[in-house]
This record gives structure tokens, sequence and C-alpha cells, in this order.
């Protein structure tokens, strides 16, 4: 595995490989690397000619309030699980080298980044939408790779390629959980014993409301008290937001559509914010 740390390089070493007529995909991440981001690079060494993991914590998606400082970070680590999983390349660029001083240009996809996730972290997707067309731009590949858990982040990223016109096609792979069946996340390791147990309400609430779904249920309303008594079958937990919108559009409905609906939540434990969701139709 080559690690390369600056634009320059990684463009004339991707450009080597392209004129060679091999495909390139690329699995953004921002380390503290689990299971669920592995799965990705997976998919990506199974399906790709070469396989590019980026590793960047990006100041731009996290609020001011935020753990930005305080982010889990175990590069030799992460280099080591790559290596194992045969990446190619490994983008590794220092802050400087991606938000030089004087830096000023952000990118936002209206309405889908302002709703869900965006009600408590209102710069989140402009951030991550910049990032990810910095990237794209930077690696060029033919083919990107989101995990579903962030399902949100993964419909903006699909809606900003087809507005923006961009060569890459983007897959989108299964949440990956624990045998708890709590999603994974680089998160979870701020979570206490006891936290851990009452996140499970999270995964919990929202497998009985599919389950009744799947039995017909179809009113939005009854789905939201539904998952407030769930979730909040514990006190350390404090529900963000519980939505379920279209896919399409990310807006809010009234009924639910089995082939196009989003039932996607937040909660809070202490510092802890944990997201979840699951999907009726595809992405």
């Amino acid at each position: 595995m080559k690690i390369i740390r600056t634009i320059d390089e990684i463009k004339k070493e991707l450009e080597k490989y392209r004129r060679q007529g091999k495909t390139i995909g690329f699995v953004p991440t921002m380390g503290a690397l689990h299971n669920g981001h592995l799965s990705l690079v997976e998919q990506c060494r199974k399906e790709n000619d070469i396989a590019v993991v980026s590793l960047f914590v990006n100041p731009a998606q996290f609020e001011p309030h935020e753990d930005f400082n305080t982010y889990p970070r175990d590069l030799e680590r992460d280099e080591k699980l790559l290596r194992e999983r045969g990446v190619d390349i490994l983008f590794s660029p220092g802050l400087n080298e991606i938000y030089p001083g004087g830096y000023l240009t952000y990118v936002e996809v209206e309405k889908m980044g302002k709703v869900l996730c965006a009600k408590s972290r209102p710069h989140h997707f402009r951030g991550v939408a910049t990032i990810v067309l910095k990237l794209f731009n930077i690696v060029n590949p033919g083919y990107a790779y989101f995990g579903r858990k962030d399902a949100q982040q993964a419909i903006i990223i699909k809606k900003m390629v087809k507005d923006l016109n961009l060569d890459v096609i983007i897959k989108t792979m299964p949440i990956i959980r624990d045998p708890d069946g709590l999603a994974l996340s680089s998160r979870n390791v701020y979570l206490t014993s006891e936290e851990r147990e009452a996140a499970l309400n999270l995964p919990g609430a929202l497998q009985k409301i599919k389950s009744e779904i799947d039995k017909g249920l179809r009113d939005v309303s009854v789905v939201k008290d539904m998952f407030q008594k769930e979730v909040k079958k514990s006190p350390l937990v404090k529900v963000d937001y519980l939505a379920v919108v279209s896919l399409d559009q990310l807006e809010e409905v009234d009924e639910i559509d089995t082939g196009n609906t989003l039932v996607a939540a937040a909660i809070r434990l202490e510092k802890t914010r944990l997201i979840d969701n699951f999907i009726l139709g595809g992405i």
C-alpha cells in the first residue's frame, strides 16, 4: 500500500493507472476505522483494479461545540487494517493541504442539507459535500462507496453528483452492526457500559417499527409515538429526532410508501450522539 499525503502526488499516481485503463474505486473516511468502513473497503477492492481510501478528519463538518479535537484518531492502526485488505493507495493529507490559508469555497445541497441531522448540525452537510467534492476532484474515481448508516449523507452525495454532472457512480452498502444490534460507529467508543445498554433502545425501537410496517402500519404519527415510547425506556436517552421522509427528496410524509421512505433517528447519551435508520426502497 502506498501512502500519499499531497494532492499533486496522488493525481500523478492515479493518472498513471488511468492511462493503463484500470478502474479506480474510492472510499472516503475520517479514520478510526471499524468493520462498517472495512466492508466498504472490501467491496471497493473486489470491484476495482485500484482501491483508494482517504483518511482525513474534516473540520468543516463539525459544529463548534462538537468533538473535532477529541475525535478518535489512530493512524497506525488504520494503516494496518487497510494494508491487510489490499488497499493500493491511502491518501492521508494534512489540514493545510485540503484547506490552505485563505480558503473560502463551500458546496451546499439546498433543502436536503437542512433537515434531519442538519437541524442540530446546521453546517454539517455543507462540510460533507465540500470535502467529498474536493476528494472526487482529486481522486477522480469511477466508483465511490458509502454506508447506509449515514443515509442522509449518501442521498445528499448522490444528489450532488447528479446535479453537478460528476462522472462517478455512488454505491451504498448495508449497515454493519455489532452482535447486540448497535450500528457500528467510531463514536461508540465514547459510551460507558451503562450508556451502551441504553443505546440499544435505538435499534430496538427501529426494529419494532419496521416489524409493524411489514404488518401494514402506514400512519407516521403512530410510528413517532411508538418510537418515543420504545427509545425512552431508559432515562439516559435523549431523542434528537425521528424523521419519516421520502427517499428522493428527504421531505416529511404522513403516510409510509414502502418503496420510497427513510425512517431515520438520532439520540444522545450525555456527550455521544448516535444515528440509525432503515430504508424502504433503495438508495
